[in-house]
C-alpha cells in the first residue's frame, strides 16, 4: 500500500487512496441526465463543514452573490468512440485522442481480444457507412497510432464517448447534446466537464441579470481521465498531461472580481485545475495556454478558487482528492454520506454539490 505524505500546517499528515474510499449503492450511479439540466439537485455546503442546504442548480442565482464570477470549461466533447470488427472477426473499439504525426493518422485505444500488432486492420461503422483503419504503432500506456483512407473524419463515424458506469451498449442519439454543456465550444476533449451539464441558457442569462459574472477556460480532458491514480502519479504529485487555455479576458475579469470582493467560483473540477495551474502567489492568474500536470490533494494550497461547484466523483479519484483539496477530507466525505442517504445521484449524468 502506497503512503502519500502531505504537508499540514504545524504538522505531517500520512494517507492512503484507502482513505479516499467510500461504498456507493449502484443504484445511486446516474445513467440518464435529469430534465430540464438545472433540475438537477444540488447540495449546498461551506468550507467549515456546514450543509447550509438541499437545493437545486437552478437556485444559483440566489446562492450566488451579484459580483461574485463563475468561471466554466469551454471544450467540446468530441464524437470519439469508433465501433467496428478486426479484419480477421471479431468485435473492435477504439477511443480517438487526438491527431499523430502524419497525414490522416490519430492516436487512439483500442479495445478488442487477442494481441494488438502493427499492420492490424480493422473496419469501423456508423450505420449504414464504414471506415476501414490500420495500426500503423503501438505505443505506451497501451496508445497505439491509427491511420485513416486520406481525408477521411474519424471522428463522422464516431459516437460521444460515454463513461462505462452508464450501461448502455451504445450511447442515444439524445447523448449527443446532453453529454454537452451548451457552452462547449473548442473540441478536445474525450470526456465532458460533467459540472457545466447542469447549466441551462436560461440559467445563464437569469446569472448575468443578478449581476453574477460569466468567463470561460479551456482544457481538453484527456484519456488519463480514465485511468485510476497511481503510485507513481502519488509520488510525483502529478497527473496526466492536459491542454489548457486562460484567455486575457478571463484573467482580467478575475482580477476586477477579486478588487469587488467578489467570489471566483469554478464550474467543476476542470476549470478548478486550470485556474490553479495559472495561479500566482497573490491569487492573480496568468494568462496562456500549454499543459497542465497539478494533481491538486489534502495539503495541496488553493490561491484562486473561492467556491466550487462539482459532482460527485468515484472513489479513490483524482477529482475526489480534489474536492477534498478545496474542503478537507472528512467533511467532503461526510457530505457524500448524507448525499447517498439522500438519494442523490452521482456521477456523470447526477447531481452536483456547490462548496462556498
Amino acid at each position: 500500500r502506497h503512503r502519500l505524505r502531505l504537508p499540514r500546517p504545524g504538522r505531517s499528515m500520512t494517507w492512503t487512496l484507502d482513505d479516499f474510499d467510500y461504498a456507493l449503492p449502484p443504484e445511486r450511479i446516474a445513467q440518464q441526465p435529469v430534465e430540464p439540466r438545472d433540475r438537477a439537485r444540488l447540495l449546498v455546503a461551506k468550507r467549515s463543514g456546514e450543509i447550509v442546504e438541499h437545493a437545486h442548480v437552478s437556485d444559483l442565482p440566489r446562492l450566488l452573490r451579484p459580483g461574485d464570477l463563475l468561471v466554466g470549461n469551454a471544450t467540446r466533447v468530441r464524437p470519439a468512440r469508433l465501433r467496428g470488427e478486426k479484419e480477421t472477426g471479431g468485435r473492435a473499439e477504439a477511443l480517438l485522442l487526438g491527431p499523430a504525426e502524419g497525414a490522416d493518422r490519430y492516436q487512439a485505444l483500442v479495445r478488442c481480444r487477442g494481441r494488438l500488432r502493427e499492420g492490424q486492420g480493422f473496419s469501423f461503422a456508423r450505420g449504414e457507412r464504414r471506415l476501414a483503419a490500420r495500426l500503423e504503432s503501438l505505443g505506451a500506456e497501451g496508445r497505439v497510432v491509427l491511420s485513416f483512407a486520406a481525408g477521411a473524419d474519424p471522428y463522422a463515424f464516431g459516437e460521444m464517448p460515454l463513461p462505462p458506469y452508464i450501461s448502455r451498449p451504445e450511447a442515444r442519439a439524445d447523448d449527443e447534446a446532453r453529454y454537452q454543456t451548451v457552452f462547449a465550444r473548442t473540441p478536445g476533449s474525450v470526456a465532458a466537464p460533467t459540472a457545466g451539464l447542469h447549466l441551462t441558457e436560461a440559467l445563464l442569462a437569469r446569472l448575468r441579470a443578478e449581476g453574477i459574472g460569466w468567463a470561460e477556460v479551456v482544457l481538453h480532458v484527456g484519456a488519463g481521465t480514465f485511468r485510476p491514480v497511481t503510485d507513481e502519479a502519488l509520488e510525483r504529485g502529478e497527473l496526466h498531461a492536459e491542454p489548457f487555455d486562460l484567455p486575457a479576458t478571463t484573467a482580467e475579469a478575475i482580477a476586477e472580481t477579486q478588487a469587488r470582493g467578489g467570489r471566483v467560483v469554478a464550474l467543476g473540477t476542470t476549470t478548478c485545475r486550470v485556474l490553479e495551474s495559472c495561479a500566482r502567489d497573490d491569487g492573480s492568474v496568468e494568462p496562456g495556454a500549454g499543459e497542465t500536470r497539478l494533481f491538486l490533494r489534502p495539503g495541496s494550497r488553493l490561491r484562486v478558487v473561492d467556491g466550487l461547484l462539482t459532482n460527485f466523483h468515484l472513489p479513490r479519484s483524482s477529482l475526489l482528492l480534489l474536492v477534498a483539496a478545496f474542503a478537507g477530507r472528512e467533511r467532503v466525505l461526510a457530505w457524500y454520506r448524507e448525499a447517498i442517504e439522500r438519494g442523490y445521484r452521482f456521477y456523470s449524468y447526477g447531481d452536483a454539490m456547490l462548496i462556498l
